[in-house]
């Protein structure tokens, strides 16, 4: 599975789904959702001090921005069933790893694919994700951090994140 490309996520197929039946609300009955709360505050009369108008015209924003997120994700994302359970360190792998010493659990790929869990995510493409791709239970790497640290990771673990 070839990942490299900077725009390329990876996705299960029920993490796809998922976000497209978002994208499809949010361009459809969501849109036009805020759309009739738009026209209902502009209705109520002037537009300086009017709250309700003010925080439709935000949201719509919000939702505008997600809409255009969510189509670049979809365009873009490697949709496929979990990584194999051969201890290999790839996007959709939970890993156990000690990060300078600290234990830590997270899962490499997209942040869309954790849903709403509190889990930690890590890009394939963040400086630690590409420095521990490919790389095993029991090995060490080290990567430099965006603040110039040399920081060494051991990877403990690495299973598919079932989500």
């Amino acid at each position: 599975m070839s990942t490299n490309s900077a725009s390329v996520a990876w996705l299960t197929q029920e993490s796809y789904d998922r976000l497209k039946a978002e994208l499809e609300h949010l361009s459809g009955p969501g849109r036009t959702e805020i759309v009739a709360r738009i026209e209902q505050a502009r209705s109520e009369g002037d537009l300086k001090e009017n709250g309700g108008y003010h925080a439709a015209k935000e949201e719509q924003g919000k939702a505008e921005a997600r809409i255009r997120q969510l189509t670049e994700l979809l365009n873009n994302a490697h949709v496929g069933e979990a990584p194999a359970d051969n201890g290999i360190v790839e996007p959709g792998m939970l890993v156990d790893a000690k990060i300078a010493g600290d234990k830590e659990t997270f899962l490499l790929g997209s942040r869309e694919v954790a849903g709403d869990t509190d889990i930690n995510v890590y890009s394939e493409r963040s400086p630690l994700g590409a420095a521990i791709q490919g790389h095993k239970a029991g090995d060490k790497v080290t990567y430099t951090a965006p603040n110039g640290k040399d920081i060494t990771v051991e990877i403990l673990s690495a299973k598919p994140y079932a989500g």
